[in-house]
């Protein structure tokens, strides 16, 4: 197999060896290179030597004694992004409204990307060449989304017949010290209670390479028409489920070190619990996944609060978050204007776009945001979770979107306001607020 170059940095060493954009890289000390992790890989290892084949058919070898080639490649992965195979019954993009752009409709499988960027892979869909790859570059550590180790439920929750199969995937990552992390996506009467119990008992099997599992709940948006009938967690089930992980998490902490066995936030606020401490986490394995944000969130904005002694440059701001983390912020903000005299308009926005049981703010629309927010807005500027927005690494409003593809120059035209999109972290929104850097 070979790869196409789509840009060669200029003055690099390819550059000046004649390679050129639609040529070809064959293979790096004549080993395959499929993917950018074959690719890495073998670079890591120098010298090596580089063998091409460009637009006319001439093959070139070009030696290299470190990894700083200058090439470029189509996309990321060098190849084609894996497709999910399963229909779960409680997939979020089934339940996507129609007319949406066609990149958020695509369902991602793909083992790259849980080692590259950390997303989650079913296992249904890797190759036993990946599997391979995976224990012997020790990739590590690979997030699996589980969501039951009940074989046969698995397969039904999953509509895959593979889907009970690949479990025994996690135990030869576990023989060959892969660190794993899991995810158990929750759907109340079905793999939760008895069914959690189990997953989590057997998951204990591969302790200490399953290092985290993270347990939240199944998100439903108002467009299920046609799919599997499903209710949302309540104040009694939800406390359910904080209870069961609490039978185990207990025995993990001090046979391990460490809960291992961690409800989402979701869980405790749908059950009306106080928000555990920081010890309760565990350095946090795994905050992007929704478990203890609030309390990582709260505990840096108090302590930024405690010792920031710069003057602030705004007299007013207003602040929006989505249902979830409103009463979270509304503390924050108060804080805030106490000890520094800025006013701060805190303000909560339902989610009308995907339906009201949706609460997380990375799941907010511009269309709620201004239909929610126009007139109301007192302050100089208006600070947004950056999670609501396409970008999640950029602050700039210049080609920033929101889901339903309005763009923030747009919100800021129709608002008439300055919009601020703030990292999920205690100073990012502390200095916003106070328009310090």
């Amino acid at each position: 197999m070979s790869v196409k170059i789509s840009s060669v940095k200029p003055f690099s060493k390819c550059w000046f060896h004649g390679i050129k954009s639609g040529d070809e890289l064959l293979s790096v000390d004549g080993k395959e290179v499929t993917d950018i992790l074959d690719y890495d890989f073998y670079l890591s290892f120098p010298p090596v030597v580089l063998n091409f084949r460009t637009a006319a058919g001439k093959l070139i070898d070009i030696p290299f004694k470190n990894d700083d080639t200058g090439l470029k490649f189509r996309t990321y992965l060098m190849d084609q992004q894996h497709h999910c195979k399963n229909g779960c019954i409680f997939c979020f993009i089934d339940q996507l409204p129609k007319g949406m752009r066609e990149s958020l409709y695509f369902k991602d499988d793909d083992s790259r990307l849980s080692f590259l960027f950390g997303n989650y892979v079913t296992l249904t869909n890797i190759t036993e060449h990946e599997v391979d790859r995976i224990i012997r570059m020790h990739i590590s550590p690979i997030n699996i989304s589980v969501h039951t180790m009940n074989p046969e439920l698995r397969v039904k929750m999953m509509k895959n017949k593979n889907a009970g199969k690949c479990l025994s995937i996690i135990k030869r990552l576990s023989d060959s010290e892969i660190k794993m992390n899991a995810q158990l996506v929750l759907c109340p009467g079905i793999n939760d209670g008895d069914e959690l119990r189990y997953s989590i008992e057997e998951l204990s099997k591969y302790m200490p390479a399953v290092q985290s599992i993270a347990c939240v709940p199944v998100g439903l948006t108002k467009y299920r028409d046609g799919l599997f009938p499903m209710q949302p967690y309540t104040k009694k089930t939800a406390g359910e489920v904080i209870d069961i992980i609490e039978e185990y998490s207990g025995k993990f902490k001090e046979q391990y070190g460490a809960r291992v066995c961690y409800p989402s936030d979701e869980f405790f606020l749908k059950a009306e619990r106080p928000m555990p401490s920081e010890e309760y986490y565990d350095d946090y394995p795994q905050i992007d996944n929704g478990v203890g944000l609030w309390t990582s969130l709260r505990d840096e904005f108090f302590y930024e609060l405690s010792v920031c002694e710069k003057a602030p440059t705004r007299k007013s701001v207003t602040v929006i978050t989505g249902v979830a983390a409103y009463p979270l912020i509304k503390e924050l903000c108060e804080a805030a204007q106490e000890k520094y005299g800025v006013e701060v308009q805190s303000e909560k926005i339902i989610n009308n776009f995907f339906g009201e049981n949706i609460t997380v703010a990375g799941l907010l629309t511009g269309t709620d945001l201004i239909e929610q927010m126009k007139g109301k807005i007192r302050g100089e500027v208006l600070l947004i979770p950056l999670v609501m927005t396409i970008d999640y690494t950029s602050h700039s409003t210049e080609n920033n979107k929101f889901l339903d593809d309005i763009t923030l120059k747009e919100a800021e035209k129709a608002l008439n306001v300055k919009i601020i999109p703030v990292k999920n972290n205690g100073q990012d929104l502390l200095y916003n607020i106070l328009g310090v850097k």
